[in-house]
């Protein structure tokens, strides 16, 4: 029988409170198979049982061991008696090298997103826990980050039209176990939770050798909350910047440059590097030197490229335009993100593709001058095509029953991921 223990409520609580005021019906549910995305599935069960909600679930299988797949299974059994659906996407990836956890995690998260467009998921809770946020902060601490790393994890975050949340970040895994136990629910023991080639595990090891001096990993994930709070005041003053001079036109952000070159270090570097972002579409900000760079290009007012990022200086304005270059070759169905940003409604055909409108294309839209935008963002936003036959550019003013819009606001880059 399965036992109700006295942090249930406080549990249930951390998953109700995971939207705010926002109630989906469908909840999508990352599960690997390990105790925490475990607790968090049968959590979301319960929590959307009671509300007469749905939860799907998904697991990666990164391909990367040979006992994934029997992982992905063991998920899909405990998901069929929980009543939850559950699907399996594998990562396709060839050899690799370089930093692997993290071009896994990447990878993760990339399929977990397209997983959610697939099914018209627009909600989805992941299982980090108080543990992984106090292994992140000294991951960080070792790479001498500063506010924006040693904030360690965010709860809440939005990306690619998708709502993302972390509602038992404060909460250990321990006990997350002891509440499995209690309702007699299984997980899977990852096996690489005890490789020292990780960076991570080498972090797990160093946080169990800094106990007897009272620093605990529940206390490391108290420290990056209240790093987050900071961070979050940070965050206000460039939202409010971004607010008062900041303008998307077309794909284009559009800055006032005195006002930009009058504001305090952290803001305008959190303006700048969320633009980068944003026109690039990237999930991690630039390194430093390269932000600096940047920085430096509009104090002097001339043009510089990052991350497939065009910037572009006069006086008055800064422009971040997406570079041509980093978008030639770029082609998607109509009904799939183009560019990893861009989403296109109209009359869908298999015959018809996505790619960039080009210079040519600009000559075949007569009216693009009375859209108002510049020409440097017409060329790289979206358009319509059957082979070579141009049939809509929405925002060059060609619309032939087509839409285009940016999936994810600019204001949302302004949070660190």
């Amino acid at each position: 029988m399965n036992k109700t223990g006295p942090d249930d409520a406080r549990l249930l609580a951390l998953v109700r409170s995971a939207f705010g005021t926002i109630h989906p019906e469908v909840i999508g549910v990352a599960v690997s198979g390990g105790s925490d995305s475990v607790a968090l599935l049968h959590l979301a069960a319960r929590f959307q049982a009671e509300r007469g909600g749905l939860v799907r679930a998904v697991t990666v299988d990164h391909r990367l061991r040979p006992e994934a797949a029997d992982e992905a299974r063991f998920v899909a059994g405990l998901c069929e008696t929980l009543g939850v659906r559950h699907d399996t996407v594998e990562w396709p990836h060839g050899p690799l090298a370089g930093n692997i956890p993290d071009q896994a995690r990447r990878a993760r998260y990339d399929l977990v997103t397209g997983w959610a467009q697939c099914h018209g998921i627009t909600h989805v809770v992941v299982g980090h826990t108080a543990d992984d946020d106090a292994e992140t902060f000294l991951m960080e601490l070792a790479r001498q980050a500063g506010i924006d790393g040693l904030a360690s994890m965010r709860r809440f975050w939005h990306s690619n039209g998708i709502y993302w949340a972390r509602p038992l970040l404060s909460v250990s895994r321990e006990s997350l176990r002891q509440y499995l136990r209690g309702q007699n629910v299984g997980w899977i023991e990852d096996p690489t939770n005890e490789d020292e080639t990780y960076l991570r595990v080498k972090a797990r090891r160093a946080l169990a050798a800094l106990v007897p001096l009272g620093i605990t990993g529940e206390g490391l994930a108290r420290v990056a909350a209240n790093l987050r709070v900071a961070q979050a005041e940070l965050v206000s003053l460039a939202a409010r910047a971004a607010e008062e001079f900041v303008t998307e036109r077309a794909g284009e952000l559009v800055m006032d440059r005195l006002r930009w070159r009058g504001l305090g270090p952290d803001t305008g570097r959190r303006l700048v590097i969320a633009a980068v972002r944003w026109v690039g579409s990237a999930p991690y900000a630039p390194r430093g030197a390269e932000v600096a760079r940047l920085e430096e290009a509009i104090h002097e007012s001339h043009d510089a490229t990052l991350g497939g990022c065009h910037l572009r200086c006069s006086p008055e304005e800064i422009r971040f335009t997406r570079e041509p270059r980093a978008v030639a070759g770029v082609e998607t169905s109509t009904d799939a993100l183009w560019d990893k940003r861009w989403r296109l409604s109209g009359p869908h055909d298999k015959e018809l593709v996505v790619r960039a409108l080009g210079g040519e294309g600009l000559r075949l839209c007569p009216d693009w001058r009375a859209t108002g935008h510049s020409r440097a963002a017409l060329i790289v936003a979206p358009a319509i095509w059957r082979g070579e036959d141009l049939v809509a550019a929405p925002v060059a003013g060609m619309t032939n029953g087509w839409t285009a819009e940016i999936v994810t606001p600019f204001h949302s880059f302004l949070f660190p991921h």
